[in-house]
This record gives structure tokens, C-alpha cells and sequence, in this order.
């Protein structure tokens, strides 16, 4: 989930900041039917301006006191009405007609289609790390009160599941605008709202915002005028405790309900017959990225050579090494169960090819150094996962320096091409596969192009990818399935990102919780849950 661009350049440097674990003992005491939910999680906010946030924490927040128009049903793949109770989309994909229903804001104004719209355009004005939803906005209508159109420049078929994204939350335009919110072309510079909406909140969710103290705590209560069936609970307490013991310990003695960032070994300790731990897949990710731009590698880091280097990686090693097999291996970088993924085949270690790739190269010496954040994400340390990549690409010859960083200095040394191997990690903001193709894809002005060329794309261009990206936008269905399919595996060619495990998330909580579940959009669905 993490990576430094325009789209969510902001999120490790929250990470950056993380809290020590909080004392136990500053925990609220719980009492069996509280009224009260209480969340233990190591909390990564960059903002709480539902245009500008962008994190974990963000995504179940921003579901609870925002609505988007349509929104991802527990399944975890279709579409089901939100703020909008039916929607037309024309034949080419570049129009689409939302017709809300009777909806009311936390302060009892009706949501209507104006606010739609300007939620809308200061999403794609703010220029912020979310803002990448609106991409080929060419604008938004409010036909009547209740109806909204949006026309994009160019097809896009995930263009619905991009606007279920928490990102997408439709603000209450008034309230907002008076507290220094603008939604104009200006909006990126002259927008003054960010510290109100760390205090304050302005959404027709079930839930509003009360209090935050950073790197300490986010408190949510319940909206009173929340137009659909009142939640669980009055309150939503969400406590910092950063490390996977603690949240255990304090789900153990009673003093959370949910314990959000739990690994499958901390979950295998846990004896109290009043926890409840799953184990569910995630579409969560790590992977290894090849930087042939950086300084000293653009004759280094050929295609064969990565290749190579991909064939010299023992996979099923990895998943062992760093989540004891709780996870799941992934061929391309789209994650297992999204569209395009049903056929594809993982890569399998093969040494001695690797070694006679390297040797026709000329690189049986070769030297690498890899610079990645020194942290641990969904379970899994980076040193330990890296460390298991260093030796299995020593018995194919090849030196690789480990250099474990802090996130602000991993920033800059990517930025400025220091090393040739990094690691990092992603997660969804939607279901769909457009979001990796537009991060992932060696296409001009994309993200990792420009960070695996260094600023120069053209380095690493794939016009094949290109091509059939803009017929993926253009389809829907299996027609679009296809379609990801191929430049799945024109990734996979590529060879310079190499996915090495897809941990399995556990969800923890006390037994008489119910409703818990993971979301591939909002993380933890918090209006779902309630106490038995």
C-alpha cells in the first residue's frame, strides 16, 4: 500500500511517526455490553480531510463518517448502491448518470447533487495523494437536486468501482466551504479547511468525528441523524498501541474489542476462550522492484538480467521465511482474485538457468545494493524478507548489499536512483485492476516508470502495455478480464516487479463482537459491527 508518488506520497511518512506502544494500563476499561467500541491499531493518518487522507486508518474513518455513491458489497467484488440508489453508464464508458436517494448530513441538510459535484472537483483540484480517482474528470453536472453526470475524457470501465473508493466520500459542500474549503481550480494552493477536519467532520455516515489526538487516539460518535439504521454503538474509540504483543495482550485482558494489526504467529499465542481470531486471504502485497535508472544500473539491470534474478528467487522460501506459509504466493502485480489474475501461474525458482542467464550477461559478479524501509507491514519484516532475497541470490552468484532505512531518507535515495533494488508494498484502494496497471505499468508519466527509469519512463516504456491498457478502460466483463490477463503477463516479462507474498490478514476480536469482516476498499466496515 505503501509508495511515494502523487498518489499516496504521504502515507509512509505517517508510518514515519508511529507511536510507541501505549500503556495498557491508559486503555479505557470495558465492561461486558459497552456501549462503546474500542480498536487497538497502530495508527498511520496523514489527514483527516476526506480529499486529502490517505491511509489505512483513513479507509475505515473516512467509510464511517463519509458515504460514497456506490460501494463495494462483502463479497468483495460487486458494486451495490450507496448515496446513489441507480446509475446509468453510456456504451463508451465516459458517462455516467447517478440518481441519489433521500439522504440528510450529520446536520440534518439534505445530501444533494451539488455537493456531489463539488466533493467531486476539489478531490481532482487538491492534487492530493487520492486525487488520482478523478483522473480525466472533465467535469460534473447537477442535472436537478438529485441527479448528478460525470463525463470523462476517455473510456473508463472501472470508473464506478474507482468512485466506491473512501476517497470518494461526498462532503457536505456548505459546511465545508465555510470553514475554508474550496473546490475550484485554486484549490491545491489557496484550500484552508485541512486543520478543521482534524477536529471536525462533514458526512451523512453513521458515524461523526469527536476527537483526534495524533499518534494517540481517533474517537467517533454516532451521528444521531444518520438517514439509514443506526450503528452498534454510541462511540468508536480507536487507541494507538503499535505492536502486534501488545494489541494482543490488551484484546486478552478486555481492554479493546478489536485488534487490527495482529500476525498469524501473535494470533497462534492467544488462549482466552473470549477471542475470536480468522484468518482470511488479503489482497495485501510485498514485492521487490528493480530500479534498471538508478545510478550505474541502466547497463546492469537488462531485461535478461532481471529476468535472471527473478529465476534466482526461491518463492515458496520467501512465504516460509517470512510468514511461516500463512499467505499466499502472486504471479503479476495484481493481486490474486482480481480481474485478469484466474490463469496466471507464479514464477518457480529455476538456479541453474538463472546462473547461465547471469554468465551470458556477463554479470556472473554482479554487485547490487538494495535500500528499502526498515519496518514491518501486514506481519512481515522487511530485514527478514530481504535477508531471505540476499541469500538466495548469493548461491546465484550474485552480492547484495542490505540497506534498511528510515522511510524519509528510503524517499529520497529512491527519488535520486541510489540503489537498483528496493522492496515495498501495496493494497487496494478499490476492486478493480486498472489501480495496479496505473501504478505498476512501464507507461509514460506512470509511477513506477518513472521511478524504475529515474525520472526518464521511456527507459523501461512498454507500448504493448499501453495499448492494452486503453482497451481494458474501454471494456467491461470477461472482454476486460482478457485484457488485464495480457498485461499481466507482459508485467511478468518485464521482470521488474517481482511480487513475493501476499500475507493472510487475521481478524481479532472479543467473542461477543460480531460483524467483523475485511473489506478490499474500507478495511474494517465499521457501521457492520455491533456486540451480541
Amino acid at each position: 500500500m505503501m509508495h511515494f508518488d502523487t498518489k499516496r506520497g504521504l502515507r509512509a511518512l505517517a508510518f514515519a511517526g508511529v507511536a510507541m506502544a501505549a500503556p495498557l494500563t491508559s486503555l479505557p476499561a470495558l465492561a461486558q455490553g459497552s456501549d462503546t467500541l474500542v480498536i487497538a491499531r497502530s495508527m498511520d493518518v496523514n489527514s483527516l480531510d476526506p480529499q486529502r487522507a490517505f491511509c489505512d486508518t483513513c479507509q475505515f474513518y473516512l467509510t464511517a463518517v463519509y458515504e460514497t455513491l456506490v460501494t463495494l458489497a462483502p463479497d468483495n467484488k460487486s458494486l451495490v448502491p450507496n448515496l446513489a440508489e441507480r446509475w446509468e453508464v453510456n456504451d463508451d464508458f465516459t458517462e455516467f448518470t447517478f440518481h441519489l436517494k433521500d439522504a440528510t448530513f450529520a446536520d440534518g441538510s439534505p445530501v444533494e447533487a451539488s455537493d456531489v459535484v463539488w466533493s467531486f472537483e476539489r478531490l481532482k483540484n487538491l492534487k492530493g495523494s487520492p486525487s488520482f480517482l478523478m483522473d480525466g474528470l472533465v467535469g460534473a453536472e447537477a442535472v436537478d437536486a438529485k441527479t448528478v453526470k460525470v463525463t470523462l475524457e476517455a473510456p473508463n470501465g472501472e470508473f464506478l468501482n474507482k468512485v466506491s473508493a473512501p476517497y470518494g466520500g461526498i462532503v457536505n459542500a456548505e459546511v465545508a466551504m465555510a470553514n475554508g474549503a474550496i473546490a475550484g481550480e485554486e484549490a491545491a494552493t489557496e484550500d484552508k479547511a485541512e486543520p478543521w477536519f482534524l477536529a471536525n467532520s462533514a458526512g451523512s455516515g453513521p458515524y461523526m468525528l469527536k476527537a483526534y489526538s495524533p499518534e494517540a487516539e481517533l474517537r467517533l460518535g454516532r451521528n444521531d441523524a444518520y438517514h439509514g439504521e443506526a450503528p452498534g454503538f454510541s462511540e468508536i474509540v480507536v487507541t494507538q498501541i503499535s505492536d502486534a504483543v501488545s494489541q494482543a495482550q490488551a484484546l486478552e485482558t478486555g481492554q479493546v474489542d478489536i485488534a487490527m494489526q495482529i500476525d498469524p504467529d501473535t494470533a497462534s499465542s492467544i488462549r482466552s476462550d473470549d477471542v475470536t481470531t480468522e484468518v482470511v486471504p488479503s489482497y495485501n502485497f510485498l514485492y521487490v522492484g528493480f530500479i534498471p535508472g538508478a545510478k550505474g544500473m541502466k547497463d546492469v539491470l537488462t531485461p535478461e538480467v532481471r529476468t535472471a534474478l527473478a529465476l534466482a528467487i526461491d518463492y515458496e522460501g520467501v512465504l516460509d521465511f517470512t510468514v511461516g506459509g500463512a499467505g499466499a504466493r502472486q504471479a503479476a502485480p495484481i493481486p490474486n482474485g482480481f480481474p485478469g489474475t484466474a490463469g496466471l501461474t507464479p514464477r518457480e525458482r529455476d538456479l541453474e538457468k538463472a546462473k547461465e542467464m547471469l554468465a551470458a550477461a556477463g554479470a556472473e559478479d554482479l554487485k547490487l545494493v538494495a535500500g528499502y524501509p526498515n519496518d514491518n507491514i501486514y506481519g512481515v519484516d522487511f530485514n527478514i524478507m530481504m535477508q531471505k532475497v540476499q541469500q538466495d541470490f548469493a548461491e546465484a552468484g550474485v552480492e547484495l548489499e542490505l540497506k534498511p532505512l528510515t522511510w524519509s531518507v528510503w524517499r529520497d535515495e529512491l527519488g535520486a536512483g541510489e540503489w537498483g533494488v528496493t522492496a515495498i508494498y501495496y493494497a487496494p484502494d478499490y476492486y478493480g485492476s486498472g489501480q495496479y496497471v496505473s501504478y505498476f505499468g512501464m507507461m509514460e508519466g506512470f509511477p513506477w516508470a518513472n521511478r524504475a527509469g529515474v525520472g526518464d519512463s521511456a527507459l523501461v516504456r512498454n507500448e504493448t502495455e499501453e495499448k492494452l491498457y486503453a482497451q481494458a478502460l474501454a471494456a467491461s466483463g470477461e472482454e476486460a478480464d482478457a485484457i488485464y490477463a495480457k498485461i499481466a503477463e507482459e508485467m511478468m516479462k518485464e521482470a521488474i516487479i517481482l511480487p513475493l507474498v501476499s500475507p493472510n490478514l487475521v481478524l481479532a476480536y472479543r467473542s461477543d463482537i460480531e460483524g467483523v469482516r475485511y473489506s478490499a476498499c474500507c478495511n474494517l466496515p465499521l457501521a457492520e459491527i455491533s456486540r451480541k
